[in-house]
């Protein structure tokens, strides 16, 4: 009969055959100390992500602090290539510079109806912008649309 090895794994620290269960070899663990549990090493891991995601968070409202809020109105509707042309003035009322995305939609809709989706240039605080953009939501023929510009 011929003899079956025992399963091994590589040492965490240098790779030399280790039994299931024993994370460091004789080498790297020579006072025989317990090896850490995998419940603290998933806990530690999930700690520095949950930290990571409210820095990144903070970070980015900090980015964000100060822009707006744009006031925005509806110069101009046109047709266009394959949709209208809406011509819009935003202005950013706050105290950065900001980007900003802006809704246009029909307010006989109330809500339930398409809306298109344009994004400002950058607007320095304190100025205003006016600028076109072509949607395709509504076809090519003209309403009384109104826009909302967000703060972000």
């Amino acid at each position: 009969m011929t003899a079956v090895p025992e399963p091994t794994h590589g040492c965490a620290r240098c790779g030399e055959p280790v039994a299931p269960g024993v994370g460091l070899c004789e080498q790297c663990n020579p006072l025989g100390l317990r090896d850490v549990a995998s419940s603290q090493a998933h806990g530690t891991v999930f700690v520095a992500v949950a930290l990571a995601i409210v820095a990144l968070a903070v970070v980015a409202r900090l980015a964000v602090a100060g822009a707006g809020p744009f006031p925005a109105t509806l110069d101009a509707i046109a047709p266009a290539d394959g949709g209208l042309a809406v011509t819009l003035t935003v202005t950013n009322d706050g105290s950065s510079t900001g980007q900003t995305t802006c809704r246009v939609f029909d307010p006989v809709d109330q809500g339930g109806g398409p809306s298109a989706f344009v994004v400002s240039p950058r607007i320095e605080a304190g100025q205003r912008v006016t600028f076109t953009s072509t949607v395709t939501a509504f076809g090519s023929v003209g309403r009384a649309f109104q826009v909302e510009c967000r703060t972000p």
